[in-house]
């Protein structure tokens, strides 16, 4: 394989924050040159609706087309404010017990990402919120039950794609019962396999088997299924679990790599070529746009050295590329915002 062939490669497993609400010219080339076929967009992208389409419009054209992604939950997980619809927490579609209001929700938020140019929201959450002291999922979680965080998480997911976007169910193998940040610190769930089976584990299995595209992977040490490596490092957790045992075969996303539950224990390179090692496909570095230039040349330098198999590589990329886009929504920016909506998340808080 040559270098510019590899280097393509490398390029689309790598999904990247940038700076700013337009796509500078230093940024743009930055992108064109590592290849990058994925952007996350945060609030320090966002103003108003008709410049937050140019910027994907600008994205979209560049020679890898990156796909556009963003944080959009609903609750205090929101990146679009105004005229874009607020929507309430998960917790509060989860208790209305009613699967097609979740799934009226997710057609809503997907057709408002879809007007902008948003390819991909990481949404659901299909953690179960099993730990009161938990200071990361809470109320972002649907339910504490099993069985709800399944069904509105799934209905959840088929209204995004309805909608015009894809979703990526999140965090696996479930980041409901810990009681510390992995933003700030690696986590530990202490559950065993047989608890894990029933608790965490089943709105992944069936998010998999209802053909959930993506899946994002936590942060989180689970000695029961691998003593030593958080999921996101470990091929016994993605590998053998996610992919052999449930059958998985979309795409496997990082959490972002710069949180401290991974950079606080490995540097960026080595915590890219590990990640890819352990069988993710998309890896996000979602803050300092140097450290993707840190993470691509490490990933290079780890095949070219044997570390890394540019097998591994490409049939990463291969199931990045591999993913289908829906429909566009019929939404016009001028609509915003959308009466609609605004009436369906008006009745969700009047219900709390």
């Amino acid at each position: 394989m040559d270098r510019q062939a590899l280097q393509q490669m490398i390029g689309r497993v790598l999904m990247v924050g940038i700076p700013g609400v337009e796509l500078d010219e230093a940024t743009a080339a930055t992108l064109r040159r590592l290849h990058i076929g994925g952007v996350i967009l945060f609030r320090r992208n966002v103003g108003t609706p008709t410049q937050l389409a140019a910027l994907t419009a600008a994205l979209h054209a560049l020679p890898a087309r990156p796909l556009v992604s963003i944080d959009h939950e609903g609750g205090r997980v929101m990146r679009l404010g105004a005229p874009f619809t607020s929507f309430p927490a998960m917790a509060v579609v989860g208790a209305t017990g009613d699967s097609t209001v979740a799934r009226q929700v997710g057609r809503a938020m997907g057709a408002e990402l879809s007007a902008v140019g948003i390819d991909l929201d990481f949404a659901p959450v299909l953690d179960v919120h099993s730990n009161a002291a938990n200071p990361v999922i809470g109320d972002r979680s649907f339910s504490s039950d099993p069985s709800v965080v399944t069904t509105m998480g799934i209905a959840l997911m088929h209204g995004l794609y309805e909608g015009g976007v894809l979703s990526c169910g999140k965090h696996f193998p479930g980041h409901g019962d810990t009681d510390t940040d992995s933003h700030l610190t690696l986590p530990t769930v202490r559950r065993t396999r047989t608890e894990l089976d029933r608790i965490e584990l089943p709105p992944f299995r069936a998010a998999i088997a209802a053909g959930v595209p993506l899946l994002l992977t936590a942060h989180v040490l689970y000695p029961a299924l691998d003593p030593h490596r958080p999921a996101t490092l470990s091929p016994l957790i993605l590998r053998d679990l996610l992919r052999t045992e449930l059958g998985f075969a979309g795409v496997i996303a990082s959490d972002d790599l710069e949180m401290r539950a991974i950079s606080g224990h490995h540097d960026i390179g080595d915590a890219a070529v590990a990640t890819l090692n352990a069988g993710v496909d998309l890896l996000l570095v979602c803050n300092d746009f140097a450290k993707a230039e840190v993470a691509s040349a490490a990933i290079e330098r780890a095949v070219i050295d044997g570390v890394l198999s540019a097998n591994v590589v490409e049939a990463a990329a291969g199931r990045v590329n591999r993913l289908t886009k829906p429909h566009r929504s019929s939404i016009a920016l001028a609509d915003l915002p959308i009466a609609e909506h605004a009436a369906l998340a008006a009745r969700l808080r009047a219900q709390k």
